[in-house]
């Protein structure tokens, strides 16, 4: 009869998430992801329109890159210290507007001016934003980032599409109607902001009970598998839209197809992720997914029409789907330092990609596009030797 007591407390500990705040929460994810993702597809047009070299584009992608990732572990810094929920719709605004002036930047400078005001919302936006999800998310907390993911995965995904069809429909000043999205969704979370606070408060109260030692070791093997995962991602989405309309002579219109392919398939990737990485634990999900991604990038290159778009999705379902699982064991690494953790993995780990992307860029400029992805398409050995090295969260290090 003792146990039973010990069951119910148990079940009254349990914090359950608050659905609503977390679906408001998702929904700014996916607005300021979409205006991240509208980059690549904006990327072909504009070098035609400001005469760019391969080398320039993956410039303009570092520049977005270092502003919206690399500098998060800073934002995450100030999450750690202190809640800072204004930030969330003043972030989905600067995104706005940084990919909605694009259309009509004068030239290369103002160019990578907007994609670095862009790069600030998006990097102001993830580290709180993560934060407050896994206060909000209850006790799952892989699938309750899961979902929260789920809303930037499907907002990268739908970018493309949705400033492909502006741009044919309207020319490069269409990106201004990026704007609307980003000022509904902030407008809204500007709303929830109390009610933000108040559900947050429990779940804040029971995770520092829970806290352990940080791992520091681990956290840097960590980043470096979200780097290795970063550079082919970024390769893909940079030189996929080029490798068909420069090398295979497609019609530009496919742009935006494809990367709805690759990223789209990657949201409903990080959906299934988040089950399995409860039921299986997120070190041993994050070692196994890359070697499971490996040969559909390989037969992506190898296959052409229908079969192609079926690998590159495969590949892209794969790929993403560690993404909320790797902030759920970034934030066991460092149990004491969440929205760090969130910087660390969202904002460095992966911004550190756009250096790779540069040096694809060249790569492509001298050596060929083909070249570019094939390297790009064979990272993930690369990622499943280093994950295998990732120790268990509560472990010495």
């Amino acid at each position: 009869m003792a146990a039973a007591p010990a069951v119910l407390a148990r079940a009254a500990n349990r914090v359950r998430p608050h659905a609503r705040l977390l679906v408001l929460l998702s929904l700014g994810h996916l607005v300021i992801d979409a205006n991240q993702g509208a980059l690549a597809a904006l990327l072909p047009s504009l070098r035609g329109a400001h005469g760019l070299s391969y080398a320039q584009a993956g410039t303009i992608v570092l520049m977005g890159t270092l502003a919206s990732s690399v500098i998060q572990p800073a934002f995450g810094w100030l999450a750690d210290r202190s809640a800072r929920r204004w930030l969330l719709p003043l972030a989905v605004v600067l995104s706005g507007l940084g990919v909605g002036l694009l259309g009509v930047a004068t030239g290369y400078a103002s160019l990578l001016a907007l994609v670095l005001v862009m790069g600030l919302g998006v990097a102001a936006y993830h580290p709180e934003g993560y934060k407050t999800a896994t206060g909000v998310a209850g006790d799952r907390k892989a699938t309750g980032l899961a979902w929260f993911a789920l809303g930037g995965n499907v907002g990268i995904a739908l970018g493309p599409p949705l400033i492909t069809t502006l741009v044919a429909g309207l020319g490069l000043a269409g990106s201004l109607a990026m704007l609307v999205p980003s000022l509904a969704a902030a407008a809204m979370l500007l709303a929830v902001r109390p009610r933000l606070d108040r559900a947050e408060a429990p779940a804040v109260s029971t995770a520092r009970l829970a806290r352990g030692a940080d791992m520091p070791r681990a956290m840097a093997l960590l980043i470096l598998v979200v780097t290795l995962r970063s550079w082919t991602t970024l390769g893909f989405t940079t030189f996929v839209p080029f490798y068909y309309v420069d090398h295979l002579k497609a019609d530009p219109r496919v742009v935006g197809t494809l990367l709805f392919v690759f990223l789209g398939a990657g949201a409903l990737g990080t959906v299934a992720a988040g089950p399995l990485a409860d039921r299986w634990g997120p070190r041993r999900f994050m070692t196994w997914v890359f070697l499971a991604a490996l040969p559909f990038g390989i037969l992506f290159l190898e296959t052409r029409g229908l079969l192609a778009l079926v690998m590159l999705a495969l590949f892209g379902a794969m790929l993403t789907s560690s993404f909320s699982v790797s902030v759920v064991l970034g934030q066991a690494y460092l149990p004491r330092h969440a929205g760090m953790a969130s910087g660390l993995i969202v904002g460095f780990a992966i911004g550190t990609g756009g250096l790779a992307v540069t040096l694809l860029g060249w790569i492509a400029d001298h050596h060929g596009l083909p070249l570019a992805l094939w390297i790009s398409a064979l990272l993930p050995a690369a990622g499943f030797a280093a994950a295998r090295w990732l120790p268990a969260p509560g472990a010495v290090s």
